[in-house]
């Protein structure tokens, strides 16, 4: 993972994660993103809300970090706590999303992203060097880098996104 020592490389680098998801999602093509099997019986759209519903957490809390305020409530319901109802707290993200327009999906992406490059560029840049700044980051977040952003994405998704995209080649994703 690169190690990021200013603002300016930080937002270069979370511009490329970006470049690099938008390619995969292309590459992928949306005539095959709500075909079920993607990830067990998620689509790559389901795929794309659970990563939206975690990002809205992160960008709330870089926020309202910028403000000097108190993370805000997750999203979801408030008997759902992180650290115990990980997959209670999907099964609601994708109840939640399961039903919305793929282009809604998308969108919602793509807004999230501003909304964190925007946020991330509003810091000091001492703050983003920071690790102390952001209490809810894990160590192996820090530094700030792109790719510990996009961190949840290659740790759990990736692999499965890019199965899909082979067996969409083969012409095999049903």
């Amino acid at each position: 993972m690169a190690t990021t020592s200013s603002k300016a490389p930080l937002l270069d680098d979370l511009r490329t994660e970006q470049a690099q998801w938008e390619a995969l999602l292309a590459d992928i093509g949306e005539e095959h993103m709500t075909q079920p099997g993607a990830a067990a019986e998620w689509s790559i759209k389901d795929i794309i809300a659970h990563l939206n519903g975690w990002r809205r957490r992160t960008v709330g809390r870089f926020q309202a970090a910028l403000r000097h305020e108190p993370s805000p409530a997750p999203p979801w319901p408030a008997h759902l706590h992180q650290d115990d109802d990980v997959d209670e707290i999907n099964a609601w993200i994708y109840a939640a999303n399961r039903d919305r327009a793929l282009v809604d999906v998308l969108a919602d992406s793509r807004a999230l992203y501003q909304q964190l490059v925007e946020t991330l560029g509003a810091f000091p840049e001492a703050d983003l060097m920071d690790p102390a700044r952001f209490p809810w980051l894990e160590p192996s977040d820090l530094p700030l880098t792109g790719a510990a952003l996009y961190g949840h994405f290659h740790e759990e998704h990736e692999a499965d996104m890019r199965a899909w995209l082979e067996k969409v080649r083969r012409g095999r994703a049903i």
